[in-house]
């Protein structure tokens, strides 16, 4: 199994959401680095529980995105942490964290917890009204936050969310050139091999999400496409 610090390609798949076994297959079987399992609402340990037996027939590699405690559960390969940055409501900056310590600290394999420096960037998304996001960041205030990510706070991952739009390239190309040793994941409104090229040339690692529910295809044509731009800085060493 590849580390999260090799990933070039993820798909990322809601367990709110419905996708048939047949495409399912096809989604793991399709070259990509890791599913991830996560979603802004409806999450539950029931549905994350069902989504986790399936993926599991199959060999890719699958980490759980937790955004609420109750989904937690074993048998992850990884368990990514977001903190989020830019949020208003400080429950997603450290609050959330520290009652998951508190209930499961004891029980947690440290090899397995990835932390995530999270900006939002899509004023509409349902998890900028959760978070409260502040998004009206300029590439500047990007820059600064993956800095923070990056230098003060030494955190692994820093994430940027589009959720549902594409992206600004050539922001995605500042956060990037503003890290040093964290790894840049890019989620967000990708519904073309194009786009996933395009994204792949800036960010180590891009997330596939909302066109496997709408295109499966389309979703599928996007792994060859990253993995043929893929970066390759070092920062997977």
């Amino acid at each position: 199994m590849l580390s999260y610090r090799e990933w070039k390609h993820v798909f990322k798949l809601d367990p709110a959401k419905d996708l048939d076994n047949k495409d399912l297959e096809a989604v793991c079987e399709s070259g990509t680095d890791a599913i991830i399992v996560g979603g802004s609402d409806n999450v539950t340990l029931d549905n994350t529980l069902a989504l986790l037996a399936k993926v599991r027939r199959y060999s890719v590699a699958c980490a759980l995105e937790i955004s609420t405690l109750d989904s937690i559960t074993p048998g992850f390969d990884y368990f990514f942490i977001p903190t989020v940055l830019n949020a208003g409501d400080p429950r997603w900056i450290t609050g959330m964290h520290r009652q998951a310590l508190k209930e499961y600290g004891t029980m947690m394999n440290w090899d397995e917890i990835v932390t995530e420096g999270y900006c939002i960037l899509n004023k509409d998304a349902k998890v900028s009204a959760l978070t409260e996001a502040d998004t009206t960041l300029d590439q500047e205030d990007v820059e600064a936050a993956a800095m923070l990510t990056d230098r003060l706070f030494h955190l692994p991952v820093f994430y940027l969310e589009y959720s549902g739009v594409y992206g600004d390239p050539a922001i995605v190309k500042a956060a990037a050139d503003a890290l040093k040793n964290a790894r840049l994941f890019y989620g967000g409104g990708i519904r073309s091999a194009e786009q996933a090229a395009e994204m792949a040339a800036y960010a180590d690692t891009v997330v596939v999400g909302n066109i496997v529910y709408e295109d499966v295809k389309t979703a599928l044509k996007t792994v060859e496409a990253v993995k043929n731009i893929g970066r390759d800085d070092g920062k997977n060493v």
